[in-house]
């Protein structure tokens, strides 16, 4: 099944014969270090950019409603985010993996974004819509 939105991603997850731990990166566009006019001409268009991660979480699909509740909950947070990467852990049978266990795998989801790899991962829009990032 293609992932298209944030409740495909939530019916996939609760299908999978695993329990799922969901990682999510939440990114924030910005201006790169000394940008030049162009860069930042295109920056002020919508355009462009560099994703820089503000702020991580880990749920189990059954945590999770809709997308509008995601972002209602990172709204709490104070911290401004555009774009939300996507990872997953398997657990074992019906137990999902500890958050704890999520925590090292978002800080290499974290490092690997900073890195500009972000093709391994699912992008979502604030809306949940799918969307490609290069």
């Amino acid at each position: 099944m293609a992932i298209t939105n944030f409740s495909d991603l939530l019916s996939e997850a609760r299908l999978q014969p695993d329990a799922q731990r969901l990682l999510f990166v939440f990114t924030r566009a910005e201006l790169p270090d000394n940008p030049s006019s162009e860069q930042r001409a295109r920056f002020e268009q919508g355009e462009g950019g560099v994703l820089t991660p503000v702020l991580c979480v880990d749920k189990t699909p059954e945590e999770l409603s809709d997308m509008a509740a995601l972002v209602a909950e990172s709204r709490n947070t104070g911290v401004e985010w555009d774009i939300v990467f996507v990872g997953a852990l398997s657990g074992r049978g019906s137990e999902a993996p500890a958050s704890e266990q999520a925590e090292a795998q978002l800080e290499r989801m974290v490092e690997s974004l900073k890195m500009g790899n972000v093709d391994q991962f699912l992008a979502l829009d604030r809306q949940g819509e799918a969307v490609r990032i290069g």
